[in-house]
């Protein structure tokens, strides 16, 4: 073989020899001859070390609570000292568990009546703190004239709603107890000032009220099933709303009809009647 033909042989070799690498060296895309004389890789991206981020605690500090009263703690004491002792006393019914608890309770009953008698003295040194100067007066001579200021009051309203409002007494004439009812209600127009309008459901008179309607139908139409019935009728809009049926007192017809009458009472939705009904 020549001389010149060496060097060829040796490049071929070269060539064709595997190339090899370490084992721990990453093989590099030249070697790989399938990818082509074209291929390109991008280089691996570092790895980025992870800041680890404290974690805050889930548990805030408590915030202290602040120290309960003297009187509070010895109420608590006692309270539970009581329970304790009256079951005790209880599941155990002995001469001296049951002595026991009598003699806390004692102790108990004589706090709350020391307390009771100054709240009664604070009362009595502020009127707007005491019970008896609140409302209805528990006094007799004050209840006296309580009632008679409350009479004139409703009597002045009930005589305002006179002006377009009437009262419907329903009755029948052979009803004892329509009968009684009647003076009551007689006088009750006169000294208060609105009219009372008598409806004879079975067409028999009533002393007191010459001039007795019988009944058009009316009574069927709000469906009076028991005498004596007194409604509160407003002629104008043919709203009536019911007071009260059997025998009442002129107290109880004053109280009634205050309350219907009242923008503030909570009373059912009058019944709605045609004027026709009414006359």
């Amino acid at each position: 073989m020549s001389r010149a033909l060496l060097p060829l042989l040796w490049v071929l070799a070269a060539i064709a020899a595997p190339v090899s690498y370490p084992q721990d060296a990453t093989p590099r895309y030249w070697s790989d001859t399938w990818r082509g004389w074209h291929f390109y890789e991008d280089p691996e991206p570092e790895a980025t070390a992870q800041r680890e981020v404290p974690r805050r605690s889930s548990q805030s500090t408590p915030k202290p609570q602040p120290a309960k009263l003297p009187e509070i703690v010895e109420f608590e004491r006692l309270q539970k000292a009581v329970e304790q002792t009256r079951t005790i006393a209880i599941m155990r019914p002995t001469e001296a568990n049951v002595r026991r608890y009598m003699e806390l309770e004692a102790k108990v009953v004589a706090r709350a009546s020391t307390f009771a008698d100054m709240a009664q003295r604070v009362a009595w040194a502020t009127p707007e703190l005491d019970p008896t100067l609140q409302g209805r007066p528990v006094n007799a001579k004050a209840l006296e004239v309580f009632e008679q200021q409350q009479i004139s009051q409703r009597s002045e309203s009930i005589g305002a709603l006179g002006r377009d409002h009437v009262l419907f007494f329903f009755f029948r004439g052979d009803c004892p107890y329509c009968h009684a009812f009647a003076p009551t209600l007689e006088a009750f127009q006169a000294r208060h000032g609105i009219k009372v309008v008598a409806i004879s459901m079975d067409g028999g008179p009533m002393p007191g009220f010459p001039d007795a309607r019988r009944d058009n139908g009316i009574a069927t139409t709000l469906k009076v099933s028991q005498v004596p019935a007194i409604y509160l009728a407003q002629p104008f809009t043919g709203k009536i709303t019911p007071i009260g049926f059997g025998v009442m007192s002129e107290a109880q017809l004053l109280e009634r009809i205050t309350l219907v009458s009242s923008q503030v009472a909570e009373l059912p939705s009058p019944i709605s009647t045609s004027q026709a009904a009414l006359r």
